[in-house]
């Protein structure tokens, strides 16, 4: 007989088993055991593994932008340190009749003989008899560094 034309016995099919599914250990197998399982189609793991790539790449690339962020704010700071560095220096070998303290103003001139002078006096305080020309207004900070709160503008 064919496997079609053989008959099914009915006496013999244990209904226990029918409502559990088709196996006694039903976690082992790797398809749906009854009509009742959830679907499982094989994946496409060159589509998985191309995605978590591009996941991957957009990540990490957001990352190099924030470091290379940082990397742009650290490079203006240490700029303007070393800016106050040269200012400092310059105003160090300028002309001092006096003792600057921490947190006072100073006023920064250049004097006929093309001299530096700091100077306690503001430019609106020289009145018309000055022959200095200003250049910056200055602060002497803790680390004994100079910051410029104002510079003379080109050609003043």
């Amino acid at each position: 007989m064919s496997e079609q034309g053989k008959k099914i016995d009915v006496n013999k099919i244990d209904l226990e088993k029918m409502k559990e599914g088709t196996t006694d250990k039903p976690g082992t197998i790797s398809f749906p055991h009854h009509s009742g399982s959830a679907i499982i189609k094989p994946t496409d793991k060159g589509k998985i593994k191309g995605r978590a790539v591009a996941a991957m790449h957009q990540q990490t690339e957001s990352q190099m932008g924030q470091i290379y962020e940082q990397m742009q704010l650290l490079a203006e700071q240490a700029k303007a340190i070393q800016n106050r560095v040269e200012i400092s220096e310059r105003i160090y070998l300028a002309k001092i009749s006096f003792e600057p303290l921490i947190n006072h103003t100073y006023y920064l001139y250049q004097n006929s003989k093309n001299e530096d002078v700091l100077s306690l006096i503001a430019p609106q305080e020289w009145g018309r008899s000055s022959s200095m020309q200003y250049l910056a207004t200055v602060k002497l900070l803790a680390d004994h560094t100079w910051e410029v709160l104002d510079e003379a503008e080109e050609g003043e």
